[in-house]
C-alpha cells in the first residue's frame, strides 16, 4: 500500500467544509481501517487465581448474589480499559456464589459458557433443568434461555464466565429480561439432556430448534477420559498436543454458534511449535503447570489461572508436567464468515 497522502491546504479546506454534511475522506483512514495483518489492542495477560480469589471472597462479604444479580469480577484486558472485554469480541469474568444463595433467573440475547473452577453442589438451571457443577465441567447457557444459579453445598463456588457480549453489542442486538422470581421452575430431571442427546443417540423425531448444542453440560470426567484415550495412540499435534473441540451432537459443528470451546492435553516436557491464528483465545489451566511464550512475554501458569492470547500473536506452550488447558474463542464466527486464518510456523 502506498504512503499516506499529504494533507495539503486545499484538502484540509475540503475536509472542513464537508464535515457538517457528515462526510469524511476514506484515504485519510484507509490504512488504519484495512491493515496488512491483524492489529489488535488486546494484550497478552495472565490472571493468577490465587491473587484474584481473595478479591472474590471479599466481594462475597460486601454484596449478595441477589443484589448483584451476578456477582462477577470482570477479567478486563489492559489494552481495552473500561470496555468490560477480555478480547475485542469476548467478555470473561469469575463468578462467585456462596452456600444457600441464588442468583436470580433471567434470560438474555447473549450466549454464555461456564467453566467450573472451584466448589461442588452448585448448580445452573437452564430451560427448566438443573445442571450440577464440578471443577473442569463446561456448561452452556444458550441465547434467550431462562437460567439461574444456586449453591446447595459448602464453601465458595467459582466459575469462569465467557459471553459474546461485545459481538452482540456490535450488532445492536442486546436484550435481557428478568423472570420476576429467584428461580425458574424445574420441569425436567437432573441429567435429562445428557441422557437424551449425549449418548451417541438422539430422540427419533427430534429436530434442532437453535444452533447451540442441546447438551447443557459436558462433564470434565468425560473430557479427560477422551484425552487419555487419545494419548494411547500418541498422535501429538506439534502446535496443540492433543486438542479436542466441544461439539454439537446434532450437527457436528461447534457446541456454541459464537464461541468455540476446546480442551487440550500437553504431556510433561512437551513444547509446541509456534502457532498463531486470527481468533484471540482465552485459556484456563485445569491441571499442571507450564508457560506460554508470546513474543517477548512469558506467562507462567498453573491450575485455575486464566490467560489470553491476542489475535495473530505467535505463541509456544511449554508443559512442566502433564497439563490440561480449556480455551474458548470466537472461531465459529470467523469460520462462518470465511475470516479464520492460522499459521503453523516454527518455534
Amino acid at each position: 500500500m502506498e504512503a499516506q497522502p499529504a494533507r495539503t491546504p486545499e484538502r484540509e479546506d475540503l475536509y472542513r467544509r464537508m464535515a457538517p454534511a457528515n462526510l469524511t475522506p476514506l484515504w485519510e483512514v484507509l490504512r488504519s481501517l484495512i491493515t496488512p495483518e491483524p492489529k489488535s489492542p488486546v494484550q497478552a495477560t495472565l490472571w493468577r487465581y490465587d491473587e484474584v480469589r481473595p478479591f472474590l471472597l471479599e466481594a462475597g462479604k460486601v454484596i449478595t448474589a441477589k443484589e448483584a444479580e451476578r456477582r462477577v469480577l470482570i477479567l478486563e484486558n489492559p489494552g481495552l480499559p473500561g470496555q468490560s472485554r477480555i478480547t475485542t469480541s469476548l467478555y470473561a469474568g469469575l463468578q462467585l456464589i456462596l452456600p444457600g444463595e441464588v442468583a436470580p433467573a433471567h434470560r438474555h440475547a447473549q450466549s454464555a459458557l461456564r467453566f467450573i473452577i472451584e466448589g461442588s453442589k452448585g448448580y445452573t438451571a437452564v430451560d427448566g433443568e438443573r445442571v450440577y457443577m464440578s471443577p473442569g465441567d463446561f456448561i452452556i447457557t444458550p441465547s434467550w434461555t431462562w437460567h439461574d444459579h444456586g449453591h446447595e453445598g459448602e464453601g465458595p463456588m467459582v466459575w469462569l464466565d465467557g459471553l459474546d457480549i461485545p459481538l452482540v453489542q456490535a450488532l445492536d442486538a442486546s436484550f435481557i429480561e428478568g423472570y420476576g422470581h429467584d428461580a425458574h421452575p424445574v420441569t425436567r430431571p437432573v441429567g435429562d439432556t445428557l441422557a437424551r442427546y449425549g449418548a451417541n443417540m438422539l430422540p427419533v423425531d427430534w429436530k434442532p430448534s437453535r444452533p447451540t448444542s442441546p447438551i447443557f453440560s459436558y462433564p470434565y470426567a468425560r473430557s479427560r477420559e477422551a484425552l487419555e484415550q487419545m494419548r494411547k495412540t500418541a498422535e501429538w499435534d506439534p502446535c496443540h498436543g492433543l486438542k479436542m473441540r466441544f461439539a454439537n451432537p446434532a450437527t457436528g459443528d461447534h457446541a456454541m454458534p459464537t464461541m468455540g470451546t476446546f480442551m487440550q492435553l500437553l504431556p510433561k516436557g512437551f513444547v509446541t511449535a509456534g502457532y498463531r491464528s486470527t481468533d484471540a483465545t482465552v485459556f484456563t489451566a485445569v491441571e499442571g503447570r507450564g508457560r506460554t511464550r508470546i513474543g517477548d512475554r512469558v506467562l507462567e501458569w498453573g491450575p485455575r489461572d486464566v490467560f489470553v492470547i491476542p489475535s495473530w500473536a505467535r505463541h509456544i506452550h511449554e508443559a512442566d508436567e502433564d497439563a490440561v488447558l480449556f480455551s474458548f474463542s470466537d472461531r465459529p464466527v470467523q469460520e462462518k464468515l470465511g475470516l479464520f486464518r492460522e499459521d503453523r510456523g516454527n518455534r
